[in-house]
């Protein structure tokens, strides 16, 4: 049996701060391609194709780690798996600092997108199993924090060194969010479910009063904890099962959180603003300058998310965004077309950008890390995190790979890539009416008995 040192008493906030301190590396890994671009771009010449692999060449590691997870998650638990994730990025950050070849920096970023995919899809069942269900959206919503926190601070970087065109520091400044990461999990517990699932009881009673605090109910959280997974125990866990039963229709929504998130257009933006800026006549230090100012907005919108996301429910916050998205992407697209002025386009570009950003970080960006950790039952959630991480990673690298070419002038353009992205959240916006559920307020085992309870599945005692 595997076993885990007794939990220390420690705050909350420690806790919560150390477990999505992984979000600051997936954001800043993702953010800090946008500075790099315009310098290595000149560099190596790179072709639109080139630049679109090594940024896509990160979700496509990624994807690989999301794969791993499932496996990793259950064997080593998930603090673990959280510390084996920013060791790798240590080591694929090296390796990308020091690459003398544009084939090596692409291989380096694949061993970075290891670790991302293994951190991005543990952290949020991490957070998730360790909060109250009346703070349990909140806590999930700080995972996005921290990663608009990375995407942020990877933009500053890129501004500060874009003088000096130190591109390879701007990769370096990722080991300081890893190595905090790594050292502040060693004083961290792992979470009650996995602990009592692997027969540490004991154990996961000290996780529960340290993370719930005195109010909360030992002996009935337990208690539920015990039964549901007394309920997942019947039979063997199998990924195949995830497409069956009552579990397929929470799949079909995490699906669609996971691909909607990146096919709403948002990390086109995050890697390709400032490129995109300079191709619409701006100056490199401007359109870095511009980045800041998107990171900002990120950040800003999505702490207010923090607080309401447990009182507007997930699925308004939702709909509100892809309204707001479709608003702002019409309005992009008809700038680039119709405004010649080569400032006062870029000006309005920034404007648009950035209320699109205030869209995607109040629905699209916190809620569906949230909503994907909460949807699963428990014995198929590390599973369906990873299945569903693989598919989101999968969008990530195929609108990273494929935006240079379409946004290309001999192709859709910038503007007729504003409009294909306006399109793609009106679809969202239906499929998010039709399919997606409202989880706030309700603990994982509510939700996953409710489930089976709507499909029929009959608790056998």
């Amino acid at each position: 049996m595997t076993q885990t040192a007794p939990a220390r008493h420690i705050s909350r906030t420690t806790l919560y701060f150390f477990g999505a301190l992984g979000g600051i590396l997936f954001g800043y890994d993702l953010g800090v391609i946008s500075g790099v671009l315009p310098f290595i771009g000149k560099l190596w010449a790179l072709t639109s194709w080139d630049k679109g692999v090594i940024t896509a060449s990160l979700s496509v590691g990624a994807i690989v780690g999301a794969l791993l997870s499932s496996r990793t998650n259950e064997a080593l638990g998930r603090r673990r798996t959280i510390m084996v994730a920013a060791a790798i990025v240590i080591v694929g950050t090296l390796a990308a600092t020091f690459s003398p070849t544009f084939a090596l920096l692409v291989v380096s970023r694949l061993v970075i997108g290891l670790g991302i995919g293994l951190s991005s899809s543990t952290v949020p069942t991490y957070l998730s199993e360790l909060a109250p269900a009346r703070l349990r959206g909140a806590m999930g919503a700080l995972n996005q924090i921290f990663i608009v926190l990375g995407i942020l601070i990877a933009f500053l970087v890129s501004y500060w060194l874009g003088p000096i065109s130190a591109w390879r520091w701007m990769f370096a400044g990722a080991i300081v969010p890893a190595v905090v990461l790594l050292l502040g999990l060693v004083f961290l517990p792992e979470t009650p479910r996995w602990l009592v699932k692997n027969g540490q009881e004991a154990e996961a009673r000290r996780v529960l009063a340290s993370a719930h605090g005195s109010n909360v109910d030992l002996d009935e959280e337990i208690a539920t904890i015990n039964e549901v997974i007394r309920l997942d125990t019947e039979e063997k866990p199998r990924i195949r099962d995830l497409f069956s039963g009552f579990v397929r229709p929470m799949l079909v929504v995490a699906l669609l959180l996971a691909i909607g998130q990146q096919f709403s257009g948002v990390n086109a933006i995050n890697a390709y603003f400032p490129t995109m800026l300079i191709g619409l006549g701006f100056a490199t230090q401007a359109a870095l300058l511009s980045g800041v100012l998107l990171g900002v907005t990120k950040f800003l919108f999505t702490a207010w998310v923090v607080f309401v996301v447990d009182r507007w429910g997930r699925k308004p916050l939702l709909l509100i965004g892809n309204v707001i998205m479709v608003i702002t992407l019409v309005a992009a697209g008809l700038v680039v077309l119709n405004v010649h002025d080569t400032g006062l386009r870029g000006i309005l570009m920034l404007v648009m950008m950035v209320l699109y950003l205030v869209g995607y970080e109040l629905g699209w960006g916190a809620v569906v890390w949230v909503m994907m950790s909460e949807v699963f039952p428990l014995k198929f959630r590390a599973a369906g995190m990873g299945v569903s991480s693989v598919v989101l990673w999968a969008a990530t690298g195929i609108v990273s790979a494929v935006f240079p070419i379409i946004s290309d002038p001999k192709s859709l353009g910038i503007g007729g890539s504003m409009f294909l992205f306006a399109g793609i959240n009106v679809v969202l916006f239906v499929l998010t009416k039709w399919l997606v559920p409202e989880t706030k307020g309700r603990s994982l085992e509510q939700i996953e008995l409710d489930l089976r309870a709507r499909q029929g599945v009959a608790a056998k005692g």
